[in-house]
This record gives C-alpha cells, sequence and structure tokens, in this order.
C-alpha cells in the first residue's frame, strides 16, 4: 500500500443535507455495496452508515461512522459524520484525525446554522475541504448562490469547479469546467458516466466561468497565470495549481451534483483523490512527555516508532472497540504499545478494518491508516506509542453541556443497569456528563440539547432494559440572613451525675459573601480553648439545612464575643448543643430569605436575530450585561436564573432557525423574588 494513495476524508454538513445519503453513493460505486439503502429505512434497511436502530428510524446520524473503499487505485478511509448540532462531539473527534473533508451543502438551503459550525472546527483543526454542494434536482436549486455564500457567511474562496446542464427537474448532467467536457450519468443508478462534448447552448457560459475560474485558481501559479495569458495552459497545471491552494487552505473548489438521483458522485470521488492532502502532506505534532512537553513533528513513516491516537469509542458485546489513526509507524497483531496517559502497556489482539458496523480482520496496518483494536481498555483521547516514545498528542476541544434532566428509577436493578449504561456512555461522549446531586439525591444527565440527551435516554431504555422516569432537575436554592442579631444563650442539662452547661454570647450576621464564617473573639479565658471546636462544629451543622425552606445556609457569620461555662459540666458535646440551639433560636429574627442560582448566558447568534434573542432573555428573567456585534455575528453576554433556563435552547433555536449556539455557566446566588419565595414555600408545605 502506497501511503500517497492514501485519503482520510469525512463528509460533514448541516443536518439533511444529504451526507449520509452521498456516503451510501460512494460505497456503491466504489463496490463497497451492491445495492443502495436510503436515510429513514423506507426500503426497509435504511443506509448502511446509520447502523443503529434509532437512526434508521429517525433518518438522522447520531454516532460517526468509518468505512473504507477504493477507488481508482487510492485507498480512502470515510468517516460520516453526525449534522445536528447536539452530536458536535462526534465531528470534533473525527474531524482531528482527518486529513481533508467533504463539506456537503444544500443547492436549495445554502450554507445554514451547523455549516457555520462545522466551518468553524474544519479551520480549527486545519482540515483542507472540497465543497460539494447536493440536492441540484430540487426546486429553487442554485449552485452559485450557494457558491456566493459560502465566500460571504463563511469566508472561503470558494470556486466552481463544474456548472449543471440544467437544474430543479431538468437537471440532466454536468460540465468540468477544466477539460470542457459534459458528462452524464446513466444506467439504473447512474453507474455510467458518458462523456460527450458541451452542448452548444452552453459553450459560451462554459467558456465565461472556466476563465473566471482559472483567474481565480492561477493566484498560486505563477506558471499558470502565463500559460493562461498566452493560450497553452494545460489540465494538468490547472489540477496541481488546485491541489496546491485547497492544501494550503487558501481555496475551496466547489463541486456539484444531486446524490440522491446518483449525479455527480464519481466526479467528487476524482476530485477527492486530486485535490485533499495524503497523510504525508498533513502536518500531525506530539509532545514529548520526556522532554517538557516539547512539539514533535510527526512523519508518517511505517518505520519509524508507532505513534497512534484513540479518537472514538464503542462498546461492544463483547468489549471495547476503539477507533484509532495510526500517525506514524505500524502497528500488528501481536505487538505491544504503551498508552502515554496511564503507563500501561497492551498487547495488540485483535486488529480490524471497519465497515459502518461490519468487522474485517486485517494483520497490520502502517503509518496513515485509520483502524480498530478489539477488547482494550483506554479512554477518548488516548495516545499509544510503540518503541521507547513517551509522545502525546493535543487533546480534542470538548464543549461544556448546557442542559440538564434528572432520572429515576422503581427498583435496585434498574439502578445498577443505569449506573452501567451512563458509565459506558460518559466514557464514549465526554460531553455527556453524569452525576448524583448530593442535595437532591436525584440522579442528572447534562448534554448539548434536548435530541442529545432524548437520544441516551432512549439508548438506555432499549438497550439496557431500564424503566426510566424523566423530570427536570431540581434547582439547588440556598438561604441566607438580611438582618445582624445579638445573641446570649445558655444550655443548661441536669440529670443526676454530671449534667451539660455552656453559655454563648455574640452576633449572627451576612458575611458579605457566599462563604460561612467562624470567628472566635472571646477574650479573658471565659470560654475554655478546648471547647470552641464544640461551637465552631455547632455552627457548621445548622447551615446544612436552613428553617425556612430546609436549603443549606450560605453567607452567614457567627462571631462570639463572651461566655461562660462550669469546671465539671461543660465539654465541647454542650458547647456544640448550645450553638445549634442559639442559632435555631436566632434564625427567623435575623430575617432569612432564599437565594437562587444566577447563571451567566453568552448567546452568539447572526446579527437579525439579535432583537428575537434579547426578547427571550427579558421573558426569562434575565438581564443583558454586554453585547459584542460584527459584521454577521452578535455576541449577547446576559445573567439568567438557572430555574429559568431549562428548555432555553429549544427556544433559542427556534427563534433563529437553529443558527444560535450558548454557552452557560454559574455566576453567583442572588435573592428570589418575593413573590416566588413564597410560591416555592408553599410547594414546599405541600
Amino acid at each position: 500500500m502506497d501511503i500517497k494513495k492514501i485519503r482520510n476524508i469525512g463528509i460533514s454538513a448541516h443536518i439533511d443535507s444529504g451526507k449520509t445519503t452521498l456516503a451510501e453513493r460512494i460505497l456503491y460505486y466504489c463496490n463497497k455495496i451492491y445495492r443502495i439503502g436510503e436515510v429513514r429505512g423506507k426500503d426497509g434497511v435504511g443506509a448502511t452508515m446509520d447502523s443503529m436502530e434509532l437512526e434508521k428510524e429517525r433518518g438522522i446520524t447520531i454516532a460517526s461512522a468509518a468505512t473504507n473503499v477504493r477507488w481508482k487505485g487510492y485507498d480512502l478511509n470515510i468517516i460520516d459524520t453526525p449534522g445536528h448540532v447536539d452530536f458536535t462531539i462526534e465531528v470534533e473527534n473525527a474531524l482531528r484525525v482527518l486529513d481533508g473533508a467533504i463539506l456537503v451543502l444544500c443547492g436549495v438551503s445554502g450554507v445554514q446554522s451547523q455549516s457555520i459550525t462545522v466551518d468553524r472546527q474544519l479551520k480549527r483543526y486545519k482540515v483542507p475541504h472540497i465543497a460539494f454542494i447536493n440536492k441540484l434536482d430540487r426546486t429553487g436549486a442554485d449552485p452559485e448562490k450557494v457558491r456566493d455564500q459560502l465566500r460571504e457567511k463563511l469566508d472561503h474562496n470558494a470556486v466552481l469547479m463544474q456548472i449543471p446542464i440544467g437544474l430543479e427537474e431538468k437537471f440532466e448532467g454536468i460540465i468540468d469546467l477544466i477539460s470542457r467536457k459534459a458528462r452524464y450519468f446513466t444506467g439504473p443508478i447512474g453507474e455510467q458516466v458518458m462523456e460527450t462534448e458541451v452542448p452548444a447552448e452552453y459553450r459560451a457560459k462554459t467558456e465565461e466561468m472556466r476563465e473566471t475560474m482559472i483567474d481565480a485558481v492561477a493566484m498560486f501559479s505563477d506558471e499558470l497565470a502565463e500559460a493562461f495569458l498566452e493560450g497553452y495552459e494545460t489540465e494538468e497545471m490547472i489540477i496541481e495549481a488546485v491541489r496546491k491552494a485547497t492544501i494550503a487552505m487558501e481555496l475551496t473548489p466547489v463541486f456539484i451534483g444531486s446524490a440522491f438521483k446518483n449525479k455527480g458522485v464519481q466526479l467528487l470521488l476524482d476530485a477527492v483523490v486530486r485535490y485533499l492532502p495524503d497523510p504525508t502532506e498533513g502536518e500531525n505534532i506530539a509532545r514529548d512527555k520526556d522532554d517538557g512537553m516539547r512539539n514533535i513533528k510527526l512523519v508518517s513513516d511505517p518505520k519509524l516508532p508507532t505513534v497512534a491516537l484513540a479518537f472514538k469509542l464503542e462498546n461492544q458485546q463483547y468489549g471495547q472497540l476503539t477507533y484509532l489513526r495510526i500517525y506514524q509507524g505500524s502497528i500488528a497483531k501481536g505487538s505491544d504499545l504503551l498508552n502515554a496517559r496511564t503507563g500501561n502497556k497492551i498487547k495488540v489482539g485483535r486488529l480490524v478494518k471497519m465497515h459502518a458496523d461490519n468487522m474485517e480482520d486485517i494483520s497490520s496496518a502502517k503509518a496513515g491508516d485509520i483502524v480498530a483494536l478489539f477488547g482494550v481498555d483506554c479512554a477518548l483521547g488516548d495516545t499509544f506509542n510503540g518503541g521507547n516514545l513517551n509522545y502525546t498528542m493535543r487533546k480534542s476541544f470538548v464543549p461544556k453541556p448546557i442542559i440538564s434532566l434528572a432520572l429515576g428509577v422503581k427498583d435496585s436493578a434498574d439502578q445498577d443497569k443505569l449506573s452501567k449504561a451512563l458509565s459506558r456512555f460518559t466514557k464514549e461522549d465526554p460531553t455527556f456528563k453524569a452525576n448524583v446531586n448530593e442535595e437532591t439525591n436525584e440522579t442528572i444527565i447534562h448534554g448539548m440539547g434536548e435530541l442529545h440527551l432524548n437520544i441516551y435516554i432512549e439508548r438506555i431504555r432499549r438497550e439496557y432494559g431500564v424503566n426510566l422516569e424523566v423530570r427536570e432537575p431540581q434547582v439547588s436554592y440556598r438561604e441566607t440572613l438580611t438582618k445582624a442579631i445579638e445573641f446570649d444563650y445558655v444550655h443548661k442539662k441536669q440529670t443526676g451525675g454530671r449534667g451539660q452547661y455552656a453559655r454563648i454570647k455574640g452576633i449572627l450576621t451576612h458575611s458579605g459573601k457566599d462563604e460561612n464564617i467562624f470567628m472566635d473573639k472571646v477574650r479573658g479565658g471565659n470560654i475554655p480553648s478546648q471547647f470552641m471546636p464544640g461551637c465552631e462544629k455547632g455552627f457548621l451543622a445548622s447551615l446544612e439545612k436552613g428553617e425556612l425552606a430546609g436549603f443549606p445556609v450560605v453567607g452567614v457569620k457567627m462571631t462570639l464575643d463572651d461566655g461562660d461555662f462550669h469546671a465539671v459540666d461543660s465539654s465541647q458535646l454542650a458547647f456544640e448543643v448550645a450553638t445549634k440551639s442559639a442559632f435555631k433560636e436566632n434564625y427567623f429574627k435575623a430575617k432569612p430569605i432564599i437565594l437562587e442560582p444566577v447563571m451567566k448566558v453568552s448567546v452568539e447568534t447572526p446579527s437579525e436575530f439579535r432583537g428575537n434573542i434579547m426578547a427571550i432573555i427579558n421573558q426569562n428573567r434575565g438581564l443583558v450585561l454586554d453585547t459584542v456585534i460584527d459584521e454577521h455575528f452578535t455576541r449577547i453576554d446576559s445573567e439568567m436564573p438557572l430555574s429559568e433556563t431549562f428548555g432555553l435552547v429549544t427556544q433559542f433555536r427556534s427563534v433563529t432557525q437553529g443558527k444560535a449556539d450558548f454557552t452557560m455557566e454559574f455566576s453567583e446566588y442572588k435573592p428570589l423574588p418575593k413573590n416566588l419565595e413564597e410560591e416555592l414555600l408553599k410547594k414546599r408545605e405541600k
């Protein structure tokens, strides 16, 4: 296998742009499958790359799927990634191991919200890409409009390499601007590509568009610029210049077609091998843990010591499946690898190439390839080394979860199954988190959106047979004092034999911040120092559950300035009880109130939806703190009570056509409005 004939590519796009349909056609034309399945399983089978039952039912890609095909002597490792914003981590993990990508755009809708997110990810990982404008058979399709959107909205130097023959229901074929040839796709499933001269009515348009294309490409090749001016440019010169500019990410060549109608897919495959880089052309950096994390440039040489990255995990019936990208060296069955994170050695047992959910056993794999190991215990993002290397690859960007739900089960058997499911899914997906809230004793799951959490809830029910109850999580409220109160409390207990005696005097007040403070200002030994830990213990115990509504108490300062003791009857326990009783007796006199957690919510939205977002913030008791406006996007920073943020992601997406992104983090506790406090107290009484 020649490493220069390997292409590791991803298919990325907004939801419903036709990625999975395109992947299905690629598999068919590369003779990997012998019948074409359709998304949503209308044919009872579904698309090959959507192997999960939920994917077939809903007609969406939930988990990225890998496959490998051969096209005209080239080996292509292809990863089909989800388009929905909730599964963005699957895209992140795939993009970091790819050398190139196909950005799929709908010929009607053009650049959509997730196209913007995917584009950000492609740029973050410096992945060279070509664009494919799909669905040209649909009413309203306009490839030139989509090319303009690529330029304006995504800031791409987008250049059409092809033009369509007809559009919408009259879309018949494609004219290649480099070769000046027309191509038609015949046969039952478009498998035969017929090449002809450009139809007479398209010749003028072809020459005009070809000149525009070469003008753009000649910027990256002096040889081509000179040849074009003198009229002797060759196809090879144009291809070489396009390839160079694409790999440098200075040009996005744009191809067209309709995957569903079987038009243009073979030409797109030709473009993948022509213009996207092989594994030797990308820059991959590792850090040497034995040399102060110094940056090391990896070389795609199978003879060097191995460096490979685990970029996707799947729990299968017989153990964990770990997807690896080999950056350097080779991996063979029986070879030893070192996990750079844990320091543990592993022996390679079973080595496979993946085709969706099917495996093909192989004996070895070399630098540049994407393979999977069976039965290896590791975490997502672990680096494996051969020889004496101790290199580690950079971590993926992991967005923080923004939505939570509380889960409940009815019996203990289900609790064990739930724990197993959560342990597996949190390991596979870093944006899916789970924890038990110690205050409310609820199991809380956190994720990227309602669809994200709903999919996991459905998978827990189906794959683990757990009878789940789902509800909104309880908000962690707090209590505090608003008035300073002086106290003088005597604790006396005589029951025959040794009694209990303690007197404490001081002041209860607000501490001015969220922390609780205990201060000893007793002078002259009125309370001996050995009893003071009892006072502090009593104070801290009183804070665990406030008398107003049973929430933890924060922001309280207790200062002891005097007291008294008995030589026989005083003890640490007596002073602990005295402190608890003094706190309880004076709590309501100090006018307690309920505090609610307030979150910092930062929203990024296309500027035309700014007013809609601000309206939602105001409706949810939010306060806009700052707005940052650039050419196309606005960032709105605000504060909002946590209780108002449930369902917020859906509200934001519904008023921005799904184009808004937001992040949320805890800011501080603030007083709950009086009317809401009264409602909350009534609910708790019931």
